[in-house]
């Protein structure tokens, strides 16, 4: 497996140049003021730069969610019941969540995979690919072995590779995520407990204190190495987390746009941009998230969100939000008027591009 995602990775490749800059092209032709659409301009030429294409569309949107529980809710680092994981992993394929009912109205699919639920899920409707029934406590031990890691790593890239749809989202649900994912983002930033722990869903402030002491013994016991993304989410991860490093690693690997969800979600970007620096450029942010560790995050993958809503449901919530956006880049590009065609000549306009050029040329 080792090999496999090695060949996986290398095979990621980066953005097309060529593809970005006729799509620069295009928008300089457009009429309206030299950067006047901000981020749907961003956004246009992001999506030339993964698909080859100045022209592209979204039409079919898919939101990839991986529910796990873990272990380390023994500690009492969680308000909701572990069996929360389980309701909410049915109620998602029911349009009943959050998430799910945002993808519903905007016209999403959703998939639902089982990596590591701590219960049998007789409902169909929810993908089977269960690799254990929960992490371990990774306050006692490690929370997988590192076969297991791979196992959850390679699920999430088969997933995103066989799934039919132009733009993905990926999202969790597992009770103690927050917890997992503060744990991976300290190593991976060498980061305090304290700056990138947040209360998640809502706990007490002796459960915060316990959540933020569970980190920190987890990380001294294992010991996980902050330059090998797969030895961290074995150690101090779960299997949601590496399933959905792994989901935006095959986005990447099939040339289309991923868009990251809240925190835990970030998280798993990081660790997929970790193992392969190329799928940065395939990664779209939806909005911020109210977990303090999220800003972290962000900057390490030197990224912006899209919103600022003070969400922090997690489960995806954000992703159908920004597939209306990337719609509305693609509308953009695709049937707004260029000068000519709108009879305008953009003469007006050649002091503000002069002075753009050098702008950009004196920030180099």
């Amino acid at each position: 497996m080792e090999n496999k995602l090695k060949e996986m990775i290398q095979s990621v490749a980066p953005l097309d140049e060529a593809a970005m800059e006729a799509a620069r092209r295009r928008q300089a032709q457009l009429a309206k003021p030299p950067g006047s659409l901000g981020r749907l301009e961003e956004l246009s030429i992001q999506l030339a730069g993964i698909t080859g294409k100045v022209h592209n569309s979204v039409e079919k949107k898919h939101l990839l969610v991986f529910a796990a529980d873990n272990g380390v809710v023994e500690e009492g680092v969680a308000s909701s019941p572990q069996s929360v994981t389980l309701m909410q992993t049915v109620n998602l394929t029911r349009a009943k969540t959050g998430a799910s009912v945002l993808a519903k109205h905007f016209g999403a699919g959703v998939t639902v995979c089982d990596v590591g639920v701590n219960a049998n899920i007789r409902d169909t409707a929810v993908l089977n690919r269960k690799i254990a029934y929960g992490t371990k406590n990774m306050t006692k031990e490690p929370a997988m072995t590192r076969q297991q890691a791979l196992t959850a790593i390679l699920t999430g890239v088969e997933l995103a590779q066989k799934t039919d749809a132009d733009v993905f989202g990926i999202g969790e649900m597992g009770i103690g995520n927050t917890t997992t994912s503060a744990a991976v983002l300290s190593v991976l930033l060498d980061a305090d407990v304290e700056q990138v722990t947040g209360r998640g869903a809502g706990i007490t402030d002796e459960g915060f204190r316990k959540k933020k002491d569970a980190i920190r013994r987890a990380i001294e016991i294992n010991r996980p190495n902050p330059n090998d993304v797969v030895d961290v989410l074995s150690k101090v991860g779960g299997f949601d987390i590496a399933a959905m490093c792994g989901g935006f690693l095959g986005s990447a690997l099939t040339h289309r746009p991923v868009v990251i969800d809240g925190f835990i979600s970030v998280v798993a970007a990081l660790c997929a941009v970790r193992l392969c620096p190329n799928v940065r450029g395939f990664l779209v942010p939806s909005h911020a998230s109210y977990e303090i560790g999220y800003r972290l995050a962000m900057e390490a993958l030197d990224l912006q969100p899209l919103f600022l809503l003070g969400m922090r449901l997690g489960e995806g919530s954000g992703c159908p939000l920004a597939f209306q956006v990337l719609e509305a880049a693609c509308a953009i590009m695709n049937d707004m008027a260029t000068f000519d065609q709108a009879g305008i000549d953009d003469g007006y306009l050649d002091e503000i591009r002069e002075g753009d050029k050098f702008s950009v040329e004196g920030a180099r």
